[in-house]
């Protein structure tokens, strides 16, 4: 397992979701490209619904972490783009995702609302860094 340290810089208000400062030393960086929520066949899953997409979209990162030998807890940074973001819709992509991350120190994040995603039926897209050994 690579060395991280979760940093809480004096200054900055300590938020439970996700870390201001991931440290990471380990042999590999991986990249993962945005996920959205499509099943192995390509078809939407949860289509209208934030929360089912969100979950699939973090199911889909762990396919992507378990195909080069990580997992969640290797994930140093994140960041979210959501279709159409307003506050309300915070709570609701932070339940679905905070699953995924229970038990460990969250990653470092960055939630972005946009206009649109490639598909009009994907709400919300999540890409990933990851360290590991």
């Amino acid at each position: 397992m690579p060395k991280l340290d979760h940093l809480r810089p004096s200054g900055l208000h300590h938020n439970p979701a996700y870390s201001h400062v991931v440290t990471a030393s380990g042999a590999r960086t991986i990249y993962i490209s945005g996920q959205v929520s499509v099943d192995e066949e390509g078809r939407i899953v949860g289509e209208g619904d934030l929360a089912a997409q969100t979950t699939q979209v973090m199911q889909n990162l762990g396919h992507a972490l378990k195909a080069a030998g990580a997992s969640y807890a290797n994930i140093v940074k994140i960041t979210t783009f959501v279709v159409g973001y307003k506050p309300e819709l915070r709570p609701i992509i932070g339940k679905a995702r905070s699953a995924f991350f229970e038990g460990m120190e969250p990653p470092a994040s960055t939630l972005v609302g946009v206009s649109a995603l490639a598909a009009p039926e994907w709400l919300i897209e999540i890409e990933a860094i990851a360290v590991a050994d």
